[in-house]
C-alpha cells in the first residue's frame, strides 16, 4: 500500500475484496484470502461507491463502473491496461490480439504478465481476456470467477443500457 492510502473490506459471491484508496481515486481492487481479511480496514464514501458498482456489475445492473481510479504501472502494463479496458462488455479478446493492437504482436506473454499486475480488478477487465480457443488461463481472483464473470457479461449483454 502506498503512502497516504487507506482500504477497506467487503463480502460478495466471490469472497472478500480489498478496495485501497488515496483522498481522490480507487488504487487498487483484488480478492484476498481470509488470512488477509482479518482487518477489515476502513471504508469510506469512495470505498462504498466502488462497491456498490461492482456488485451492481456482478448482479447484472450495469456494464461498466463509474467511480475514479489511478493505474500505477509501467508504461507498458499501461498500454495493455488501456487496451482491456476497450474491451466491450461481453466479447473477449485474446493474449495475442491484445499484443498486436498495442503494436507488439510478438509479446502475448508480457501481456499476460501485465494482466496478472492489473491493479484493479472488473474495472480494467483483464477477465475478458482468454487464450487462443477461448481457453481460460490465470486470473487473480481464481479461474471461477473468471468463468462467471465471462458468463454474466454475455447473459446480460443485450440487456444493460
Amino acid at each position: 500500500m502506498k503512502k497516504n492510502e487507506s482500504y477497506a473490506v467487503y463480502e460478495n459471491r466471490f469472497g472478500k475484496i480489498k478496495i485501497s484508496y488515496n483522498n481522490t481515486e480507487i488504487t487498487n481492487i483484488r480478492k484476498i484470502s481470509i488470512e488477509e481479511s482479518q482487518n477489515e480496514g476502513l471504508p469510506s464514501n469512495l470505498s462504498d461507491m466502488a462497491f456498490k458498482n461492482i456488485q451492481e456489475y456482478i448482479k447484472g445492473k450495469r456494464k461498466s463502473l463509474d467511480f475514479p481510479y489511478v493505474l500505477y504501472g509501467t508504461e507498458f502494463q499501461n498500454k495493455v491496461w488501456q487496451a482491456l479496458c476497450r474491451i466491450p462488455y461481453g466479447e473477449t479478446r485474446t493474449y495475442k490480439e491484445i499484443a498486436t493492437e498495442i503494436g507488439n504482436p510478438k509479446a502475448s506473454r508480457a501481456v499476460g504478465m501485465a494482466n496478472s499486475r492489473n491493479p484493479i480488478l472488473i474495472v480494467v477487465p483483464c477477465h475478458r481476456v482468454v487464450g487462443t480457443g477461448g481457453k481460460l488461463f490465470g486470473y487473480a481472483g481464481g479461474l471461477d470467477m473468471k468463468s462467471e464473470l465471462l458468463k454474466l457479461e454475455k447473459t446480460f449483454k443485450e440487456d444493460i443500457i
